[in-house]
């Protein structure tokens, strides 16, 4: 048997020791993968389910009517519990992958049956923020396209588990890690939603005129167009036209850095804003709160 041979069989064998942890979520006349991450529940990709809130849950021969739990768009993760359970579990958790490795992304197809793609690790890096503010506790990044498959499980050469499949900016094929997974997924199940900071404003990146930047330091900040009435930014003294310079030391000058110091640890803190104010340079102490509705 050569090389080519063996490395057949064996992907063939992870996707057949898989198949009990992937699903089908059919939703109307479309459907996405998702993984069994427990007897009563799904893990999805919360893009791949749009505006549904329910779907038939699709394992081999078993179906199942499931309602939407929880969503979460900062760290695309939507869960869907399940009215009967189904059996299966899922392999082991493994390490971070090294760029150049192989990973089997493993999918449903619309009767439930399993699907593999094979895949190559494009890249890895250290946690990082989503465009929605979302923490992703490791960079995976796939050399490969997804279809249906998106929301089910990725395995890596050995068939531990490396999280789930989606696809991330530009389209590119990315892994939600399953350390990602078990942070949200929990609160998902019990509180349909994970609490995010913010600060009550509307916000413009905009470039600082060049007469004030010796002062401000930098050259852009962000312009509060809108404040919310009585939220956190409008007590602590924020005013229209305003420009954020920073929070905490963190300078920036677009929205998605600020949203990337919202997440769900800084509620309650107290955080210093530095802002533009004419061509003056103030400080204010501003709590951040939860944001309603999520």
């Amino acid at each position: 048997m050569d090389i080519i041979e063996q490395l057949s069989l064996a992907l063939a064998d992870r996707l057949t020791a898989a198949a009990p942890s992937v699903v089908s979520l059919m939703m109307g006349s479309r459907h996405c993968s998702g993984i069994l991450w427990r007897p009563d529940a799904v893990v999805t990709s919360e893009e791949a389910v749009g505006e549904n809130d329910s779907a038939r849950v699709r394992q081999g021969e078993a179906e199942v009517a499931a309602k939407l739990a929880g969503r979460d768009p900062g760290t695309n993760i939507a869960v869907f519990r399940l009215a009967t359970p189904l059996t299966g579990s899922l392999p082991p958790t493994g390490a971070t992958p090294r760029p150049g490795s192989l990973a089997l992304v493993v999918g449903a197809d619309a009767s439930g049956a399993p699907t593999g793609r094979l895949a190559m690790v494009h890249a890895t890096g250290p946690a990082w923020h989503s465009m929605a503010g979302g923490l992703i506790d490791t960079l995976i990044r796939l050399d490969v396209r997804l279809g249906a498959d998106e929301g089910g499980p990725v395995l890596d050469q050995s068939g531990a588990f490396l999280g789930m499949s989606t696809a991330g900016p530009r389209r590119r094929a990315m892994v939600i890690p399953a350390a990602t997974i078990v942070r949200v997924a929990g609160p998902l199940l019990t509180d349909g939603r994970i609490a995010r900071g913010w600060l009550g404003v509307g916000l413009q990146s905009v470039a600082i005129a060049e007469k004030f930047q010796a002062e401000a330091g930098q050259a852009r900040g962000a312009m509060v167009l809108q404040l919310v009435a009585n939220a956190s930014a409008e007590q602590a003294g924020v005013l229209p036209g305003d420009i954020l310079l920073g929070i905490d030391g963190h300078r920036f000058g677009r929205g998605r850095r600020i949203v990337s110091l919202m997440g769900p640890e800084r509620i309650g803190q107290t955080v210093t804003v530095r802002l533009l104010r004419g061509a003056e340079v103030k400080e204010l102490p501003v709590t951040i709160t939860a944001r309603p509705g999520g």
